[in-house]
């Protein structure tokens, strides 16, 4: 899901804030972290977002199997509303009051690991847990070698079609698009029959990787998404939008949602989560969509969505703190935890689970299978990205300036590139 990006400016204030405490102290009260507890009871304190009351019989669960093998460590579980837990962890670690294990997107993640103030989980963990998870998802959390984080559940876009819409546009849903090109004919084909748009989209940053377009260099030390090739995706962006084929806005999830449930556009590119949302709200058109394999751009990836956990560094158990998110993590525990919650593992061995490649025809069925089957391709798109969510950020008010306030493509890419350059040097 897309988090909005208001107060990202006050976020960013805090983590630099964070930063510059984090080199004052030297790292708090974590210096002996890491001796033999002995018999010595600890609490570990997990925070997760959006989970209870929903998952409060699974987590339980899985607290007391983790306590039944380790009895002299406690969980302590608390959860949080997605808006609310950035901030909420930031102000704890400056009050000292720092929790031991924490979920967090692949984006904020990132971001702390940039700032330091995650630890680094390779200290901690060895080749064969490591390497459970995918590795185009494990490794878009590692920055200049250290994994701040674990891949938790997480998920790959699908192309979902109203096929009522589709066929009184002329157009076959047994034989969807491939390719974004295909995609935008479509769409053309739609607007022309139905007046319907094609899809709508949020003005994001990986529109750019999508199409074969890296956005910094390999070293992550300068922005690399200023070429002609950029400005040529831009103009067909523009030229569609001018049609009618994508809609002409910057439209959020949320947005995004409501156009689909009104039959406003005809496709939806997005993750299974999706699904929830029509099927309460518009249970029709949940009726009449499918769910196919997403078509692909120049860049030919497979973008992951994913949920994270990290251990801040100020926690007092660094060693037992990963260890139990390895443990959360590990494949036994994330096929489990897809079952409830219809989510995708980010574990190889989960996948090879029937449940993965079983189908009862329905649309969240469907979804399941289309993404388990491109988890093995997937990655984050800002892997590795230092300060991600201000150089997403940039870009998107960069995209937003030239495709719905006409300003000129060479000139907004130039002043982006500048952007970008200046985050990464902080």
């Amino acid at each position: 899901m897309v988090k909005k990006r208001k107060g990202v400016l006050l976020t960013f204030c805090c983590v630099l804030l964070l930063s510059i405490m984090a080199v004052g102290c030297g790292g708090g009260g974590q210096s002996g972290s890491n001796e033999e507890t002995g018999n010595e009871e600890i609490t570990l304190e997990l925070w997760t977002i959006a989970l209870q009351p929903t998952f409060n019989d699974y987590f339980n669960a899985l607290i007391a199997d983790y306590e039944s093998s380790h009895p002299n460590v406690r969980i302590e579980w608390k959860d949080y509303p997605y808006d609310a837990i950035t901030d909420k962890l930031l102000t704890s670690i400056a009050s000292g009051s720092s929790p031991d294990v924490v979920n967090l997107n692949t984006e904020f993640a990132s971001q702390m690991g940039s700032k330091g103030a995650v630890v680094d989980m390779n200290e901690y963990l060895n080749d064969e847990q490591k390497g459970a998870y995918f590795d185009g998802i494990f490794n878009s959390t590692v920055i200049d070698g250290k994994a701040y984080a674990l891949p938790w559940y997480t998920g790959t876009e699908v192309l979902f079609i109203n096929t009522k819409l589709a066929k009184e546009a002329g157009l076959d849903p047994s034989n969807p698009p491939t390719t974004r090109e295909e995609l935008a004919e479509w769409g053309r084909q739609v607007k022309e029959k139905t007046g319907k748009a094609g899809y709508a989209q949020q003005l994001v940053s990986k529109l750019f990787p999508i199409e074969g377009i890296p956005i910094l260099t390999e070293d992550k030390t300068a922005a690399a998404f200023n070429t002609p090739e950029a400005v040529a995706m831009i103009n067909n962006m523009k030229q569609l939008m001018d049609e009618g084929v994508i809609l002409k806005e910057d439209a959020d999830f949320t947005k995004q949602i409501q156009y689909y449930s009104g039959e406003q556009t005809a496709f939806q590119l997005g993750g299974p989560t999706f699904i929830n949302f029509i099927k309460t709200s518009a249970p029709d058109v949940y009726k009449n969509t499918i769910a196919v394999p997403l078509p692909t751009g120049q860049g030919d990836l497979r973008l992951s969505n994913s949920m994270n956990l990290v251990v801040p560094s100020k926690s007092e158990h660094p060693e037992e703190a990963v260890q139990f998110a390895a443990f959360v993590t590990n494949a036994e525990n994330q096929t489990a935890f897809s079952k409830e919650a219809n989510t995708l593992p980010s574990t190889k061995a989960s996948t090879q689970d029937p449940f993965f490649s079983a189908t009862d025809d329905s649309l969240e069925a469907q979804a399941k299978v289309v993404s388990a089957q491109s988890l093995d391709k997937a990655t984050d798109y800002m892997v590795g990205v230092p300060n991600a969510k201000d150089v997403n950020s940039a870009i998107a008010r960069g995209l937003q300036n030239i495709l719905l306030n006409g300003q000129d493509v060479q000139q907004t890419l130039d002043a982006a590139e500048q952007e970008v350059n200046g985050i990464l040097q902080q």
